[in-house]
């Protein structure tokens, strides 16, 4: 999603943005997991939790959630093809009483003949808060600094933190304890370990992460890690050796080596990639108890079948759990106005 007008239309952008700034800057948006407290963020995944328990037990929610955006409209803007997030998020506005609707790039004007900040104008005047899933990190921070409601970080090139919030619940469900377990994240630098990398060390995973010579992970976040080391004592470490990686961890997880708009790249990612994907060998090394996990969709070159379809796979759940992620985040950022329970 770019913004597609001229240099005056940008400069009275900027000039009516402004004016509006302090309004803007008292709304809670969900960025990334690095601009949440550790006590906020393990507050999502604890609400998630309370609503997929709430939802599977058949039990109906009090009418103070299923009503709470009745009436309301939930904007979905998204620039990339989706399954689990479109699912996820219309589900989890239905579920509040909300109505999703869904903004491809071919459904509205953004992009077209029409500029970032007039669209974002336009749409949170008419919507209780949006859910965007954009190309660059850019697109998100021009919503948020010109929206009048929430901005849900759905997916941009830098961050992804309703996976993050997902995975930590998925991990939570199947280990009970988070304490002291170890999470080797086999792959490239991109956006969910950003964000997976944070998450994981405020709840008090150590992390491994293992990529590519010549691909590092960035630099904020590795700073916010060792930040948040100090506070929760768990660990970062990085290293170019999967095996390393994979050697007693309790959870092993990767994603896609060629992420969408690098198509071009693909056989020299693929090469560079060589001895990265898991499989039985690096599962070896691991704990008894190790898990795998991957937030959807996979490709061979990332895992093998025997992997990813394996007893220990939790890929499934975790898919799932995008929904109650999903539910965990309205609740927080629309419902409750960025006051977390």
């Amino acid at each position: 999603m770019r913004s597609f007008s001229s240099s005056a239309t940008a400069a009275t952008a900027a000039t009516a943005a402004a004016s509006s700034s302090s309004k803007s800057n008292s709304i809670r948006h969900l960025i990334s997991i690095s601009d949440l407290t550790t006590p906020e963020f393990t507050s999502l995944v604890n609400r998630a939790e309370y609503h997929k328990k709430l939802i599977k037990s058949g039990d109906k929610p009090s009418n103070e959630i299923s009503q709470a955006l009745i009436g309301k409209l939930v904007a979905l803007i998204f620039t990339k093809r989706s399954t689990r997030t479109r699912i996820s998020s219309e589900g989890a506005a239905v579920y509040f009483g909300g109505h999703p609707m869904f903004l491809g790039k071919d459904d509205i004007q953004l992009g077209v003949n029409e500029s970032l900040y007039d669209t974002t104008k336009v749409i949170s005047s008419m919507t209780s808060c949006i859910f965007a899933r954009v190309n660059s990190h850019s697109d998100i921070q021009q919503l948020c600094q010109h929206s009048s409601v929430p901005i849900i970080n759905a997916l941009c090139d830098t961050y992804h933190p309703l996976q993050a919030i997902c995975d930590i619940l998925t991990i939570k469900e199947t280990f009970g304890n988070m304490k002291g377990l170890k999470l080797a994240w086999i792959g490239d630098s991109n956006n969910v370990i950003n964000d997976l990398a944070i998450a994981s060390l405020r709840s008090g995973i150590n992390v491994s992460i293992a990529t590519p010579p010549g691909i590092e992970i960035s630099k904020f976040i590795i700073d916010k890690a060792n930040e948040i080391s100090k506070e929760t004592g768990a660990i970062l470490e990085l290293t170019n050796d999967p095996k390393i990686a994979s050697k007693d961890a309790n959870i092993l997880v990767t994603d896609t080596f060629i992420s969408m708009g690098e198509e071009s790249q693909k056989l020299a990612k693929l090469k560079q990639f060589e001895g990265f994907q898991i499989s039985s060998e690096l599962t070896s090394l691991a704990a008894p108890n190790w898990k795998f996990m991957h937030c959807l969709p996979r490709h061979h070159e990332e895992v093998t079948d025997e992997v990813f379809y394996h007893e220990n796979s939790i890929v499934f759940p975790e898919a799932e759990n995008r929904l109650y992620a999903a539910i965990a985040t309205i609740e927080a950022f629309v419902v409750n106005k960025g006051k977390f329970i």
